[in-house]
């Protein structure tokens, strides 16, 4: 209830923070934090719980609580008893995120729409470098409410059947909801490989509200900053997973975008959002976390589904496939580009540790 402090499950949250029942979001981030608890207790061990932060995007602002909040009151006249105003604020999740851990460092929320997590993952790496934090936990989850569900029916959006991302029979995105979250941190492992977090790279397009400049000229600045940062050439890029919505302007845009940067040799790509859905404001982390298997666990390339018809309007790409090799060694790339033309493009590749590492590394 309102008055209490603690959840069912005996976490207790900081002083102040009121826990109100969010049960789909707050089930998706506890099913993908679970996973990396015992990382991230080891970070609270090393360098204590002020000097770990915490950064989360997510796109959907309490909606669930929300709704049925105004449900209830227009049936009966009040509000549930147990319905704070504040798990409708964008920091919620970030907050609840902090205290399941008894994390006390900066704790940030983004909300850029679906490159939140992405630029989450960006402003952890931030708070290492400028040594605020000595690990940071950051990711991003989100759900489907009825307010998003209608907002892209409106936009005329969503795909009546399975997305087909850069096809010429593409008809629009299949929403999905999900968590995915790291634990970031400015020295490496003891032992085992590690993934380095390269390059990363943001622009943005200031062109509509809600449409990616069609040009694709803000997604390539993006994918060119994070080169630029992660001092590679375009080249050394094995693998992109591509923002890949299955919409007619953004697949377009991104398409441009890509063989421009890639003009030379363009790398092997695949969207991975025909088997898990465009999760918005998760997408970033989600699809990062689909790179660091791919590269931590030496898994193939994960291969792009669609129906294989090309669309003429869309420049020539490399679609990873079942039989396509990786170059050795492989670095890949992630793509973020959401409404607002907000773009994010982060690099990652697998080196063994050394024993300092002067980049933040992805745990």
């Amino acid at each position: 209830g309102i008055a209490e402090t603690r959840l069912t499950d005996g976490r207790v949250f900081p002083a102040g923070l009121v826990p109100v029942r969010f049960p789909r979001l707050r089930n998706l981030a506890r099913a993908a934090l679970e996973q990396i608890a015992g990382d991230a207790a080891r970070a609270l061990a090393r360098y204590g719980p002020a000097r770990v932060g915490v950064c989360v995007g997510s796109c959907d602002n309490g909606s669930e609580e929300s709704l049925s909040a105004h449900a209830a009151y227009f049936t009966h006249g009040a509000f549930p008893p147990e319905y704070a105003l504040r798990a409708q604020g964008p920091a919620h999740i970030a907050q609840w995120v902090a205290g399941y851990f008894g994390i006390e460092g900066p704790c940030l929320t983004v909300s850029t729409a679906c490159a939140s997590s992405a630029g989450a993952v960006l402003r952890a790496r931030e708070l290492l470098e400028a040594g605020l934090c000595d690990a940071v936990l950051a990711g991003g989850a989100d759900i489907v409410s009825p307010t998003v569900l209608l907002g892209f029916s409106t936009l005329e959006s969503l795909s009546p059947r399975l997305t087909n991302p850069f096809s010429k029979n593409r008809a629009g995105i299949t929403l999905g909801e999900g968590a995915a979250f790291f634990v970031l941190s400015r020295e490496a492992p003891d032992s085992g490989p590690v993934v380095a977090l390269l390059g990363a790279g943001e622009s943005a397009d200031a062109f509509h509200i809600t449409a990616p400049r069609p040009d694709g000229s803000g997604a390539a600045r993006a994918m060119r900053c994070a080169l630029a940062d992660a001092g590679c050439g375009p080249e050394r890029v094995g693998y992109i997973n591509a923002h890949g919505t299955g919409t007619v302007l953004n697949d377009r845009m991104e398409a441009l975008a890509i063989a421009e940067v890639f003009s030379d040799r363009p790398p092997a790509l695949s969207s991975t959002k025909p088997v898990t859905g465009h999760t918005l404001g998760a997408a970033g982390a989600l699809e990062l976390a689909i790179c660091w298997m791919t590269l931590a666990e030496a898994r193939g390339l994960p291969v792009h589904r669609w129906d294989g018809v090309p669309d003429p309007d869309i420049p020539g790409l490399v679609f990873a496939a079942p039989d396509t090799a990786p170059r050795d060694p492989l670095v890949c790339m992630s793509n973020s580009f959401a409404f607002g033309g907000c773009n994010v493009s982060i690099i990652l590749s697998l080196r063994q540790p050394p024993a300092v590492s002067a980049r933040p590394r992805i745990v």
